[in-house]
């Protein structure tokens, strides 16, 4: 079987699925460790946090952060029975759900930011130089759907 890829390029495939891979397994143990919450719940209450009126439909919550309908709603039970979502029913939609950022919720994210922030800076921002950061989010929105690249502050 004739490879397809160059050794440079599959050098490139896998030095990012290491590199993914420990970024995450890192960030999720030091939220377990200093929150008890792990990286699933972060994502989903960094997304409502942003969200307009702390609220999405499931449906678009599970887009964010990259979860099947199904995957969402069993963590969506964990989040519900530890109080830092509520679901509701949609008012434009009888069929849709919402997923509502509760006070505990917002407050649980806000005592875990730091851990988060620091840990992104640690293992992987502070690696790197201020054009470096900038050039890896360029890199990686060419990765993302459409090719369409994150807006990037400088």
């Amino acid at each position: 079987m004739a490879s397809v890829l160059s050794p440079a390029e599959l050098t490139a495939w896998r030095t990012f699925l290491r590199a993914h891979a420990t970024v995450v397994r890192r960030l999720e143990a030091e939220l377990l460790l200093e929150h008890a919450l792990p990286l699933a719940f972060y994502d989903v209450l960094v997304q409502l946090s942003e969200a307009p009126d702390r609220r999405l439909r499931m449906t678009e919550l599970a887009e964010r952060v990259l979860l099947s309908r199904s995957g969402l709603t069993r963590l969506a039970d964990r989040l519900e029975r530890d109080g830092l979502i509520e679901r509701r029913p949609c008012p434009s939609d009888a069929r849709g759900t919402l997923a509502v950022l509760t006070d505990a919720g917002l407050a649980r994210l806000r005592e875990a930011w730091p851990t988060h922030a620091r840990g992104v800076a640690e293992h992987v921002t502070g690696r790197l130089s201020a054009d470096e950061v900038v050039l890896l989010a360029e890199l990686l929105g060419k990765l993302v759907e459409g090719g369409a690249s994150a807006a990037v502050d400088s």
